[in-house]
């Protein structure tokens, strides 16, 4: 199986649930690994890293507020502009949430 991964794909967006979010934004980074089935004597197939990243960036463009939805949209992109996936593996981390305490990040993750 290839594999073929965009990590550290870092995003400041006005999301969260808190409306001092809204105003403020937070820092946001995102991993995306995308799985495609091959045989070794067949020619592999091309993932355009570009094209994963301007996916999670639209994603980001559009309003929301949970990590859940981001992710969903982000794999449902990504299912339907690149052909063969095998599996797609999402994750998504809010940077120094707004929480009480030092807490580096929350991070919501999805793959199949």
């Amino acid at each position: 199986m290839l594999s073929v991964s965009l990590h550290g794909i870092c995003l400041h967006a006005p999301h969260g649930l808190y409306p001092q979010e809204h105003v403020l934004g937070n820092d946001f980074e995102v991993d995306v690994d995308v799985f495609i089935n091959v045989a070794h004597n067949q020619p592999w197939p091309f993932v355009d890293y570009a094209l994963v990243q301007n996916i999670v960036t639209n994603v980001f463009e559009q309003p929301g507020q949970l990590l859940e939805s981001f992710v969903h949209n982000i794999y449902s992109a990504l299912k339907l502009n690149i052909a063969n996936t095998e599996k797609i593996k999402v994750a998504v981390r809010k940077l120094h949430p707004p929480l009480n305490g030092d807490v580096r990040y929350a991070q919501v993750c999805f793959e199949g």
